[in-house]
């Protein structure tokens, strides 16, 4: 277990890269995010398993489902709903006409 101790280091920093990356505006960013998520998610069951932290282990099989949900959600091919600049347009134009 000695030996992999240094693990730790490397999957807190890709996981934080990964939150970088899910915050972003731009979807092909997120998406990647995801992805790297999951690459933190490998990391960490990799040093949980050997180490008996049966927490991480499990709390990072339930974050790699939320993965893949939230990889499905950002997929470029499926449209995630109106567009919100012209959501706000719409607000905007609605109060106006109320005024």
């Amino acid at each position: 277990m000695q030996g992999l101790n240094w693990l730790q280091w490397p999957a807190m920093f890709v996981t934080v890269l990964a939150a970088w990356l899910v915050a972003s505006r731009q979807r092909r960013r997120r998406n990647l995010g995801f992805w790297v998520f999951t690459l933190s998610n490998l990391l960490w069951v990799t040093w949980g398993v050997p180490a008996k932290a049966w927490g991480v282990v499990g709390l990072q099989a339930c974050l790699f489902v939320l993965n893949i949900r939230g990889v499905r959600k950002t997929d470029p091919s499926e449209d995630a709903g109106p567009d919100r600049a012209a959501v706000m347009r719409s607000g905007e134009s609605q109060l106006r006409s109320r005024v």
